[in-house]
């Protein structure tokens, strides 16, 4: 066993945890922000219980968040000490400054919105809910800008064979960031408007009277939150791709199985059979120049192959294997897409449900959007694997290697412990997670009405 492998394997599976929680964070909290700020304008108490049923969840979600991404943090020191030495002035700039104002700001309005009311003055509990949506998504952005260091290097030099940042402002305009920022808000909309659907549609199944009213608002608000979010998610998506088409050739060749050099105009590859180790698709449905379209909005446009890619970066960085895994890039970008193609078609039709007698009458529309909960995970999930697995064999692109980032004195038997044992604590978080969520998002309005 490779501790290099298992410690990614380790990363990985923490970083997938922590994602499932992240993007409805940051998603809730502006929804739930806007339910207030209605509340606020009109006096519709409607809106204030709005608020208050799908704030729990936000609350399930942000709690949780903390745990999963305090034990990522541990990772750069546990098994990624040669990453922290060679990237600890960069990245811990963007870090301690995510900890010191987001995160802190995030925290302490939050207990303000929750004890707050009927305590504090409606604007001003107002003003500390957009506090808690503003500084999540900030919280959110400062990650990012390491991230994005990382897939795109810039305001540094190498000192002493360690990366120094030199320009500060630099790594705030990043041109990755702006793509990977609002690709990442994009995706918290969608979540929390799919997952506001999901248990709307439950309740309009299950609920009739009040609570039916009830929920059926909040669902109309939910399918339009969500296609906001998808649409979104897509046209940011284009334009990142147009990109990295610049910045990382290799990654997109990968995304897309170019093993070959399409000088003149690419044809986009629906699916493919792949063989790795002959450098080609043993079979392949292609759409003729759709890639150069999408790379170009042109029907023409080269794309280099993978075998010409490989030769340049041999050239340029030395001896070694320098194009990522195929077969995950290229079917993780497709099952991103095909389940954000999904959530398109729903949250249209959940649009228009009120129109459409069929939809209204049928309950099949409805039962459909409790497992589409999955769908937003499921895009995300694999866009990260996308993202970082395309990247390989960088930890930080055309800088620093994985098999050097690793921490030299960690064994295979150590990692595989912690890994087996963050699976197991983290899976157990993540259950309990969805448990309490499950809980929250099926109880009575009415209930907690009452209580209030």
């Amino acid at each position: 066993m490779d501790p290099v492998v298992l410690s990614r394997l380790q990363f990985a599976v923490t970083t997938i945890y922590h994602f499932f929680l992240v993007p409805l964070t940051l998603g809730l909290s502006i929804l739930v922000a806007i339910f207030e700020s209605r509340y606020v304008a009109t006096g519709n108490e409607t809106y204030k219980r709005l608020a208050v049923f799908w704030g729990k969840i936000f609350l399930i979600n942000f709690a949780a968040g903390v745990v999963t991404g305090i034990v990522q943090e541990f990772h750069f020191g546990m098994n990624w000490s040669g990453y922290a030495r060679f990237m600890g002035d960069i990245f811990g700039a963007p870090l301690a400054i995510e900890a010191l104002l987001a995160f802190y700001l995030e925290s302490t309005f939050i207990g303000l919105w929750v004890f707050g009311w009927d305590k504090l003055p409606k604007k001003i509990h107002l003003a500390a809910a957009w506090l808690v949506a503003i500084a999540s998504n900030i919280s959110a952005l400062w990650i990012l800008t390491a991230n994005s260091f990382m897939q795109n290097p810039v305001g540094y030099s190498i000192e002493n064979g360690r990366a120094v940042m030199t320009n500060f402002f630099a790594l705030l305009t990043n041109p990755n960031l702006p793509y990977q920022f609002f690709h990442v808000l994009a995706a918290g909309i969608t979540t929390a408007g799919f997952i506001v659907l999901g248990f709307s549609a439950w309740h309009l199944l299950h609920d009739k009277g009040e609570a039916a009213g009830f929920f059926q608002k909040a669902f109309q608000w939910a399918a339009v939150y969500a296609l906001i979010g998808v649409v979104a998610v897509a046209l940011i998506g284009d334009a990142h791709g147009k990109f990295l088409g610049q910045a990382q050739p290799m990654k997109i060749a990968a995304t897309e199985a170019v093993w070959t050099t399409e000088p003149d105009s690419a044809d986009l590859v629906l699916v493919a059979g792949i063989d790795e180790e002959k450098g080609e698709n043993s079979f392949a449905i292609e759409i003729p120049h759709a890639l150069s379209l999408l790379l170009y909005s042109r029907w023409t446009g080269g794309v280099q192959g993978l075998h010409e890619l490989q030769e340049q970066a041999v050239a340029q960085y030395g001896p070694g294997n320098y194009i990522p895994s195929v077969t995950i890039t290229f079917w993780s970008f497709r099952i991103m897409v095909g389940s954000g193609v999904l959530m398109l078609l729903l949250a249209f039709l959940a649009i228009i449900r009120s129109q459409v007698k069929f939809l209204q009458k049928n309950t099949l529309f409805l039962k459909s959007l409790l497992p589409a909960m999955a769908l937003p995970y499921i895009a995300s999930t694999f866009g990260w694997i996308l993202t970082e697995s395309a990247r390989q064999p960088w930890i930080v692109y055309g800088l620093q290697k994985v098999q050097d980032a690793v921490s030299p004195n960690v064994t295979a038997g150590m990692v595989l412990f912690s890994l087996i044992l963050f699976i197991v604590l983290l899976g157990a978080l993540v259950a309990v997670t969805g448990w309490l969520m499950i809980k929250s998002g099926t109880a009575d309005p009415n209930t907690e009405k009452a209580a209030e």
